[in-house]
């Protein structure tokens, strides 16, 4: 291990989780595993399937630098955050760290998982990664930049501006720009009502300077009120700059736009097919449905082709998704001197012709096993940014587990649970682990917890003289969940916790560990208001051990 992984093997090892109590049990997971239950599609070779990031990774940014694909989403108050990824082939996808991946470089404390990250841009420019991004209610808009894109990266630069979704732009001059998506100059006409602007940025100083230009004001046809225009990126093409940027927010209204111009301040013209990406034309009865799309970058092929990024949904039912805004990729078509993904009407494909790029290694989704015999992977996460108290340990070595000092932080406050887990990545999947714990007190709990946010999650583990399955669906309701099924367990041996989500469902089962058989605990528990239609819209469901002390 290199030591700039050790370092942050090392940094994850601190915490993730609130202060923990000195007379609290240790709660001890020898393993945690994962297995997608649906069965594997046959995908032939040339063709790839989407989605090619599956699970909670959203507002996809991407570059390409020599024949090397850097990609990087948002994590919102997750904890280490901003994921990065890398490819060769596009198709296939490796995490390789994470940008924000010390605890002195922001400050999520007290913010709700709605918070925090949104919206990062990749870039590269002589020589060096840059990300610009911003930091809600934690800071602002913020750079950071890395030599290497697997880290380590610069601590944050917080920048004198406002808005939202910065993204860089480089000009052959020298000049260095900000393209966001702010207020409009006077008063909003409507709720949504947004533009898109361009601003100066000295990239040496590090600095915003004074001179800002509006590129969009409202969206694509300001006469029908458009909202949400967001997340603007600027490509210069021939003799064009291309303005492409989303709008409608981020559920079955989403779209992406497209605008071009011969300077780079504008004027912007719309094209003339715009959207050049959506799903909200098409009939909710279709099969294979894939929602909410939009968000996207681009990047351009050492062929002339162009391939374009992301962010969608698969709902179960409706607009429910318990999977969050995945990362999909499609080919980009130009005609006529403009840019499209899809023609109006047609619906995304999952399964289609790759790119003709040499194959990258390949990150096996489906299925997955955690014995804590070395530090944590890059994939594991946490809420909030933890302090610098250790609060759970990997016991590395020939049998490794994972040990976690139970808090008083319940999943449903706003402070640093003892949580630690990793995004579900399809519909129909299963977690299992293997528990040794013994209650303290009555109250003390420890188990796997799903979390889709601090108002949604679903708690399943033991709980004093008892297996119980907490849910927790609203913020009316009880921090630790409300009691939904439970089962008498007074034996101190270990357990076998497994946990089954599909269709909306969980079933939970439970065993004495090494017995042959499992114990279902009541019947199926209806997961759907846990979905992220309910939730924001923003994340996606994680799922990890978890662990909280009475007081």
């Amino acid at each position: 291990m290199g030591k700039a992984r050790a370092l942050r093997s090392a940094v994850l090892a601190m915490g993730l989780i609130g202060a923990p109590v000195a007379a609290a049990p240790t709660a001890y997971f020898d393993s945690v595993s994962y297995r997608a239950l649906e069965p594997a599609p046959d995908v032939p070779a040339g063709e790839f399937r989407n989605p090619i990031l599956p699970g909670f990774a959203p507002d996809p940014s991407i570059v390409k630098v020599g024949s090397d694909f850097y990609l990087v989403t948002s994590t919102f108050s997750w904890f280490p955050g901003l994921p990065i990824y890398h490819s060769t082939d596009l198709v296939h996808w490796r995490q390789i760290g994470n940008a924000i991946d010390r605890t002195g470089m922001v400050d999520f404390a007290g913010l709700g998982t709605n918070r925090g990250l949104f919206a990062p841009a990749i870039s590269h420019h002589d020589g060096m990664f840059w990300i610009v991004n911003t930091c809600i209610e934690c800071g602002g808009n913020f750079v950071i930049t890395a030599e290497n894109p697997a880290g380590p990266w610069s601590d944050p630069v917080f920048l004198d501006f406002g808005g939202i979704d910065p993204s860089l732009v480089f000009e052959p001059d020298g000049s260095a720009w900000i393209a966001y998506n702010d207020a409009p100059a006077g008063e909003p006409r409507y709720e949504g009502h947004r533009a898109l602007w361009l601003q100066r940025f000295d990239a040496k100083a590090m600095k915003m300077l004074p001179e800002r230009h509006l590129l969009v004001d409202g969206g694509v046809d300001p006469s029908t009120d458009p909202v949400w225009a967001e997340g603007p990126h600027i490509y210069r093409v021939g003799d064009w700059y291309y303005l492409m940027a989303a709008e409608g927010g981020t559920a079955d209204q989403h779209s992406e736009t497209i605008y071009r111009s011969r300077t780079l301040t504008g004027p912007y013209e719309p094209g003339p097919d715009n959207p050049i990406l959506t799903q909200r034309d098409l009939s909710p009865d279709r099969r294979d449905r894939v929602e909410a799309t939009g968000h996207a970058d681009l990047v351009e092929l050492d062929d002339g082709s162009w391939w374009g990024v992301f962010l969608a949904t698969r709902p179960f039912a409706g607009q429910s998704t318990l999977l969050g805004r995945e990362t999909f990729l499609l080919p980009v078509t130009w005609e006529g001197g403009w840019p499209t993904f899809l023609p109006h009407g047609k619906p995304v494909p999952l399964q289609l012709a790759a790119p003709d790029l040499p194959r990258s290694e390949a990150t096996d989704w489906r299925e997955w096993r955690e014995e804590f015999t070395a530090p944590l992977s890059d994939a594991w996460i946490g809420l909030r940014t933890p302090d610098t108290m250790q609060r759970w340990l990997v016991e590395t070595g020939r049998k490794g587990r994972l040990a976690l000092i139970p808090s008083t932080e319940p999943a449903g406050g706003l402070g640093k649970p003892t949580f630690v887990g990793r995004r579900l990545l399809h519909e129909n999947a299963a977690y299992e682990t293997h528990l040794d714990f013994a209650p303290g007190k009555e109250g003390d709990f420890a188990g796997l917890l799903a979390l889709m946010d601090e108002s949604h999650f679903l708690a399943f583990g033991r709980e004093g003289d008892a297996i119980v399955a907490r849910i927790r669906s609203s913020a009316d309701q009880d921090e630790r969940g409300e009691l939904v099924a439970s089962a008498p367990y007074r034996a101190s041996d270990p357990l076998d916790l497994r946990m089954e989500i599909g269709g909306g469902e969980a079933r939970l089962e439970w065993r004495k560990a090494g017995e042959g058989r499992y114990v279902e605990l009541g019947a199926p528990i209806d997961i759907e208001p846990l979905a992220t239609i309910h939730a924001g819209l923003f994340t996606g469901l994680v799922v990890g051990p978890y662990a909280v002390s009475a007081e």
